[in-house]
């Protein structure tokens, strides 16, 4: 081809070892800029030219496009921090630096491709993360026991995890679509396929009043804790985030509006509500009333036992001293607690799969039971909270709905932390 500039190719030239062009643009901060384009040969440049010319007569058109490595510094800094749930960005924070930046950072935004992704999803999905994040190489000599002694553990993430990473990056390029920085989402143009989620197996009637009875029975400072997740089916951090004003107890009602989360080593006590239903007052049936009574008056004692060292706060569990409890150590005691019982050990989350299991065995209608257990949409009540009791577990329902609704026995004191 000759070194001729064809007919409105004026904006074409010859650039170092083969050609140059550029455009005229408006930015998305409203300037009129040149944006160059390059190639080896004048073909090559001119078919960018005319795509350039197209993306220009559409909009705004960045001239200078960050890597990606820095534009998720400034989402996450400008747009997730503001605007999402301290245990959130934490978590999108998490995604970003362990998955995202070790394999793209360094790619330039707007050269992005769904190769690129697909390419990064599979590596991401066959790395060893102990090897990557150096979790053995961090213990002290005498306790490294697999990668950091040449013996790879092989501990590779799980479907979801590396789809939620995917989905964390599809949310960052959405957001850099919106601003113009780049055309098309190309996080958007993968099809993965839906990580299946393992179903739990909540405890039966029986397992959750033996639960029950046995905190109750060695007088437990977390019998009624214990007793919300379980009847109203609350969720841990909004239990550990309870407030007394929170509560109603002549009134029989509770208002659940606040959670405890540790969030970088830090408890956060922060506001709960997703949707309207998460802000409804929750009727308290009689043995919540017995048990936040006991609760009540046994943190009284605590106080006064504690003396100048107390913490003083409004939240209804506390330890010994008045501080919060912090969510892990609800979780050892939880799983504490349930050896002592001599029941199964589960998640504390998959309490509020026995709370619709319970309140379907006791015959409430799904919209009650859809308004305790605050979901947004009763199908989410029907299809994945409520587990169809038999007529056994029925029957036994009966029997024990004495037992669960029992006033705690006296005594010096509960056990405390």
């Amino acid at each position: 081809m000759s070194g001729k500039r064809g007919n409105g190719e004026g904006s074409i030239y010859p650039y170092r070892n083969g050609f140059a062009a550029y455009v005229w643009v408006t930015t998305p901060e409203g300037n009129r800029k040149r944006k160059y384009v390059y190639g080896p040969t004048r073909t090559v440049v001119h078919e960018k030219w005319i795509k350039l010319h197209a993306e220009a007569a559409k909009g705004a058109v960045a001239t200078a496009v960050p890597t990606v490595g820095n534009y998720l510094a400034y989402w996450l800094r400008e747009v997730v921090e503001p605007n999402l749930r301290p245990l959130t960005a934490a978590t999108y924070e998490t995604n970003v630096r362990l998955y995202i930046l070790p394999f793209l950072g360094s790619k330039r935004l707007d050269r992005l491709s769904v190769r690129d992704l697909r390419t990064w999803m599979n590596k991401l999905a066959e790395t060893c993360q102990c090897c990557a994040q150096g979790k053995d190489a961090a213990r002290p000599e005498k306790k490294r026991r697999c990668c950091a002694r040449g013996q790879c553990c092989g501990r590779t993430l799980s479907k979801r995890s590396v789809n939620d990473a995917r989905t964390v990056l599809r949310s960052a390029l959405g957001n850099a679509v919106v601003e113009e920085l780049i055309a098309k989402n190309v996080a958007q143009m993968i099809k993965v396929p839906r990580a299946r989620r393992k179903k739990p197996e909540p405890w039966s009637v029986e397992e959750a009043c033996g639960f029950l009875e046995r905190a109750e029975a060695e007088r437990d400072y977390l019998y009624a804790a214990y007793v919300l997740v379980l009847v109203l089916g609350l969720r841990k951090g909004e239990v550990l985030g309870l407030t007394w004003s929170d509560v109603a107890l002549d009134a029989a009602e509770l208002r659940v509006r606040h959670q405890l989360q540790r969030v970088r080593r830090q408890l956060i006590h922060s506001d709960v509500a997703k949707t309207e239903a998460s802000e409804a007052v929750l009727p308290l049936p009689d043995i919540c009333v017995t048990a936040l009574r006991a609760r009540q008056k046994d943190q009284a004692a605590a106080k006064e036992a504690a003396g100048e060292m107390w913490h003083g706060s409004d939240l209804v569990f506390t330890t010994r001293y008045g501080t919060p409890i912090d969510p892990r150590n609800f979780n050892r005691e939880f799983v504490r607690r349930c050896e002592r019982a001599d029941v199964r050990v589960i998640r504390v989350h998959d309490t509020r799969h026995t709370c619709g299991s319970l309140l379907a065995a006791m015959d409430v209608h799904p919209r009650i039971a859809m308004q305790i257990l605050r979901h947004s949409e009763i199908a989410v009540t029907m299809e994945v909270y409520t587990h169809i009791p038999s007529k056994e577990t029925r029957r036994a329902l009966r029997k024990l709905g004495k037992a669960l609704g029992r006033k705690p026995k006296e005594g010096k004191g509960r056990r405390g932390p």
